[in-house]
């Protein structure tokens, strides 16, 4: 009676089991879903080769987008998006004006002088 109850339980730990992975599986297919149906131009963007860039153009029927990384424009499948940066992410991320601009600022030398010992004092 317990084999059985012991192999009932088994069974049941592993359906269980196999929900809850299908259903991380279901809701990580659909953020990605949303995020590649706000992908626009202008979007800054990091590739699964983790090369970050802004996006271009997007191109639909070939599910593919160009990626300007300084100048450079390369073409990649849309799959190759690993993620989205947002806005406030990649505001944060830029300077400010006042963390550019120097100050002046003054500067004090503690360099010690080693005079050379006078040989008359040694005697």
């Amino acid at each position: 009676m317990s084999g059985n109850f012991n192999l009932i339980f088994l069974v049941v730990i592993m359906i269980v089991m196999f929900f809850m992975m299908n259903r991380s599986q279901k809701k990580q297919r659909s953020n990605r879903e949303s995020m590649m149906s706000k992908l626009q131009p202008g979007a800054h963007v990091v590739t699964i080769g983790r090369l970050h860039g802004v996006v271009d153009s997007v191109n639909q029927t070939e599910k593919t987008f160009t990626l300007d990384a300084d100048g450079v424009y390369l073409v990649f499948d849309l799959d190759a998006i690993a993620r989205v940066i947002d806005d406030g992410v990649d505001q944060a991320v830029k300077p400010t004006k006042e963390a550019t601009t120097t100050t002046e600022t003054n500067v004090i030398d503690k360099t010690k002088t080693v005079l050379p010992k006078d040989e008359n004092t040694e005697k």
